[in-house]
């Protein structure tokens, strides 16, 4: 490793066409102190002042270096391989032209890697969903703050973190090794960065501070690569990257190669899936796509996934065209998974997918209740105040347990604890599983929003929680029927007026709006005005 008396990092910041954004990342870094000794701005040819903008900070700041790409570059990669070549710190960390570092990021990560001659030390960073400012970690729980990973193949779970940009790196490390950001017009470059750093096997050193804030403006004109995702493109690029991290890792140690395509099966497949777009052409090339990619993984790999990974993982197998209950996998992929009738049984008495696709669905019986992908749906609304939900027996799983009772639970999209509903008795239904009619109180939820400091629009994602006699439960996200979403006019003494909004998210789940006075009305039109803007469905 290299070190120095008073150790010093570069901060390489890349920029293309941010002009109104590229001042106050830049700032952020000069911001961390004397502990960074220069920070190198790679415009990649930008065309909307982002070089003027640059230039004129760099006359102010002798700390600031510039660096004009004459063509761009037509990704991250390059820029930031530039930036790297004309650092002079003994430390290097990356970051974008519209997020920022909070103060003293730089400074933590320093000390960490001096005091543990770590060539690599990482910290926490944030997604700040804008303009609201609610802040979501970003792999919550898989670092321990101060703990010293000797070698990445002690955690091979550390192939979740794909990011670049939460850590500080030894230049001397960098070089030795030949580590480098794919160029050019390469997507994804943080899993093939990533994946070369973990397969060099250095020491990581971990802080507790936020070292990261990464902005999310999903309104935005030109969104991040990471959200732009109507394109089958953006998927393509995703599985190429993931093939070239699996295959890099798995060179340097079975069991890191193992975890990234595990992690592709539980993270990366999932999301897209849930966010699939409903249009037949693109479903067709998702699927052949997706089942194209999965050529990588082996038999051993997907079984080594959670239930609901190697399920979906087989079913992409089983079928050149997708099945006609696509609807089905998608819910499937959500967060609770959640899995619709009907239900099919194979020949061997064994629960399958279904008829068409006989995959089974194997290691349900040693699932516990609470991880069961039990569908909970809406029929629709019981009265003004209450909603009328049906439970599904899962298999024949939930039944034995003895389902009692079942309650709603509001989540924060702004982030908290979830705000329960008292609960309400189930009944069996005639026809097969549950029913309950649900207490939906929004003049009270709209209350309590306010108190935690909720202005203007609330929106809350909804859960229903099944409590069973043997002390079991089960938790689901219920599907709305069309009967339900529409927006309704409350009179309420408080607001004057109470607009409140059950609507479907893009996964097909229930949430709810509530705008409570003029505030609220407000940001609804404005949060309208934004998704069309978008062109996005809500959720």
């Amino acid at each position: 490793m290299n070190s120095c008396s008073s150790p010093t990092v570069t901060v390489v910041v890349i920029a293309f066409n941010d002009a109104g954004l590229v001042g106050e990342a830049v700032s952020s870094a000069l911001a961390q102190g004397p502990v960074v000794s220069e920070v190198v701005a790679v415009n990649d040819a930008s065309t909307d002042g982002t070089g003027r903008v640059l230039d004129g900070l760099a006359a102010v700041h002798p700390r600031l270096k510039v660096v004009h790409r004459a063509e761009n570059s037509g990704g991250c990669g390059t820029p930031r391989n530039d930036g790297i070549a004309a650092a002079s710190a003994p430390y290097v960390m990356f970051l974008d032209s519209d997020d920022i570092l909070p103060p003293g990021a730089a400074d933590a990560l320093v000390r960490a890697a001096e005091e543990h001659q770590a060539p690599v030390a990482v910290g926490g960073c944030v997604r700040r969903e804008l303009p609201r400012g609610r802040d979501v970690p970003w792999v919550p729980g898989l670092y321990t703050p101060g703990e010293v990973i000797e070698q990445p193949a002690d955690r091979p779970e550390l192939v979740r973190d794909t990011l670049c940009v939460n850590k500080l790196y030894d230049r001397y490390f960098l070089d030795k090794h030949a580590i480098r950001f794919p160029d050019g017009r390469f997507i994804y470059e943080d899993f093939v960065f990533t994946a070369r750093v973990l397969a060099a096997a250095p020491r990581l050193a971990v802080v507790g501070d936020t070292v990261y804030v990464w902005h999310v403006r999903r309104s935005a004109a030109r969104v991040s690569i990471s959200l732009d995702r109507k394109d089958v493109g953006n998927w393509h690029s995703r599985v190429e990257a993931h093939h070239e991290a699996a295959r890099v890792l798995s060179e340097a140690s079975p069991e890191l190669g193992r975890a990234c395509k595990v992690k592709f099966l539980e993270y990366d497949l999932p999301i897209y899936l849930r966010e699939l777009d409903p249009d037949p052409g693109y479903r067709a090339a998702w699927w052949t796509l997706t089942r194209n990619g999965l050529d990588c993984l082996a038999e051993a790999d997907i079984a080594a996934a959670r239930p609901h990974g190697r399920w979906i993982a087989r079913l992409l197998r089983a079928g050149e065209t997708a099945p006609a209950d696509m609807d089905r996998l998608i819910r499937l992929a959500c967060e609770p998974p959640c899995l619709l009738p009907p239900y099919a049984v194979g020949a061997d008495g064994l629960p399958v997918w279904s008829e068409e696709f006989p995959v089974e669905l194997d290691g349900l019986a040693a699932l516990p209740l609470s991880a069961l992908p039990v569908a909970v749906e809406v029929d629709g609304a019981a009265r003004r105040s209450a909603i009328r939900i049906r439970v599904h027996d899962f298999y024949g799983r939930l039944a034995p347990a003895g389902p009692d009772t079942a309650r709603l639970s509001f989540l924060p999209r702004e982030g908290g604890d979830p705000v329960p509903a008292p609960p309400a008795a189930l009944r069996a239904a005639p026809d097969g599983g549950w029913v309950a009619e649900l207490p939906l109180r929004p003049r009270a939820l709209a209350r309590t929003g306010r108190r935690r400091g909720l202005r203007g629009l609330q929106v809350w994602d909804v859960r229903v929680a099944v409590s069973c006699a043997d002390g079991s439960s089960v938790n689901a996200a219920p599907r709305p029927s069309a009967g339900l979403v529409g927006r309704r006019i409350l009179p309420s003494s408080r607001y004057g007026v109470l607009l409140a909004q059950p609507y479907r998210t893009a996964a097909g789940s229930l949430a709810l709006r509530l705008a409570p006075g003029a505030a609220g009305a407000l940001d609804l039109v404005r949060n309208r005005f934004d998704r069309a803007r978008a062109g996005r469905r809500p959720g």
